[in-house]
Parts: C-alpha cells; structure tokens; sequence
C-alpha cells in the first residue's frame, strides 16, 4: 500500500496525558531500568506489563510497582528472544500501544581469547531479542504505537574487552533506523536510547561494585560527579513513548559521559 494512501501519524498530548491510559509492555522489566520504567509509567497512569524470564524477580517487581503506584501492572514470564512467548504475552494483554525492550545481556572478553560460545547467549539476547520483539509488535501495535530499543555509549566510546557486546549494541542501533523506516506504513515509531552507565544490578555486577559507596567513589570521575540512576534513564523512555514526532532517534541519556 502506498504511503500517500495512508492516514498520517496520530498526535498526542505531551507527557503524562499521552501515556496516560495507555498498555505498555516492558520485556526485561524485572530490575534495573526497566523496572524503573514500570513504575514510572504506572504513575502517570499507564497500564503496565512487565515481562521476564525469572519469575521471582518478575513477582517481585510487579509487587514493587503496586505498593508503590497502586496503578495496573501484570507480570508475564517469557523469553525475551522467543517470538511465541511474546506472542502469548500479547495475546493475554489484548492491546498494546508501546513497547520498551531493556532486555538483554553484555558478554565481556578479550577477542583473542573469548571463543564465540562463551559470548554468544548475551549477544543473542540482545540482537535477536529486539528482532523477535519487533516482528511480533510490528504485527499488532496500532497507528501511533511505537518500540523503544536499548544501547549503551559504549558503542561511540568502546572499551577493552568488551566487541562482541559493543558489536551488538550497533546492531540494535541499525535495526532501530531500518525498522523506523520499514514499519512507519504502519504509522509504528521506532526509537532506541543510548544508555551511559546507570547504577543498576547488572551495571554493579558488571563493573564489580559491592555498595552504593563503590558505586559514589566509581562515578566522581563523570561529568556532572556520579552515575545515573534507573530513574533518570527510564524517563528518556516515556519521552520517546509519548512524543509522537519521533522515530528512527537514537537518544542519548548518559550525563555527558561521551564528552570526557
């Protein structure tokens, strides 16, 4: 069908009336940023789903977000990188306007000597996860919906050790720019947010920081003194959600970490 056919993109009312109301599906939503988007959407009264692998985590975190909002959120175990677990989760929420993918893992390790079996599930998750998300979404969005992609800045700041991760993080960027062209027919919008290092588990985990005093002493260093928080990085999500003039961005939220 020609686009010239097509009615053009519906507008919305800026943040939080434009996601207010509204489904929003977070795969990989059981800590870190997407559990922070979870709750940020449930308070500006968005219904919310979170998906993920681990149950306890996941029934823990949708407990989380409804003692702290009282809003709606569900809980849906599945793989983030399989297409008929995601269809399911669709299936049993009926409609979705939005999704954010925060799943996804970092495989670290020299190049010469990391074999690809070792880094192959992180990178995997990771680049077929946000390919499964988005054949299945593309399919059943409305006009107006949008995907929302996770990168990191390590992708135009790369680091020893770590290719095989930063490789697959530019695949998500090129597919965020493919699919916001392939898929704009449908009036679905496209976008991904380049992470700096947020202060999450796996950022801790990764980077080896026992406390949030490791964590405060490692972050000085930055720009503006610290890291950012789940919080602040989540936000940039329901910016790109809600605004309806933008696909194909890569945005980037990482405190001027690309500038030092």
């Amino acid at each position: 069908m020609s686009m010239t056919t097509l009615a053009p993109m519906p507008t919305a009312s800026p943040l939080p009336a434009a996601l207010e109301g509204r489904t929003v599906m977070v795969v990989g939503g059981s800590s870190g940023i997407g559990l922070a988007a979870g709750a940020l959407l449930a308070a500006v009264g968005a219904r919310v789903t979170l998906v993920a692998r681990d149950q306890g985590r996941l029934t823990a975190a949708v407990d989380r977000i409804r003692a702290e909002s009282g809003g709606s959120v569900l809980g849906i175990t599945g793989d983030s990188a399989d297409e008929d677990d995601l269809g399911r989760a669709f299936d049993q929420v009926g409609t979705v306007d939005h999704v954010l993918v925060t799943a996804g893992g970092f495989g670290t390790g020299a190049l010469l000597d990391t074999p690809r079996e070792q880094v192959r599930e992180a990178v995997d998750s990771r680049i077929w996860g946000a390919y499964a998300v988005a054949r299945t979404a593309g399919r059943r969005l409305p006009a107006g919906g949008s995907i929302t992609f996770s990168s990191g800045l390590y992708l135009t700041r790369p680091i020893p050790g770590a290719s095989s991760a930063i490789a697959s993080l530019g695949a998500v960027e090129g597919l965020t720019r493919a699919l916001a062209v392939e898929l704009a027919p449908r009036r679905l919008r496209v976008n991904a947010i380049r992470y700096g290092i947020v202060d999450t588990p796996l950022s801790r985990g990764a980077m080896g920081l026992a406390d949030d005093m490791a964590v405060a002493a490692a972050g000085q260093g930055s720009l503006i003194g610290r890291f950012g928080t789940a919080e602040e990085a989540a936000s940039a999500a329901l910016f790109v959600m809600a605004n309806h003039y933008m696909t194909g961005t890569v945005l980037t939220v990482d405190g001027g970490q690309s500038l030092v």
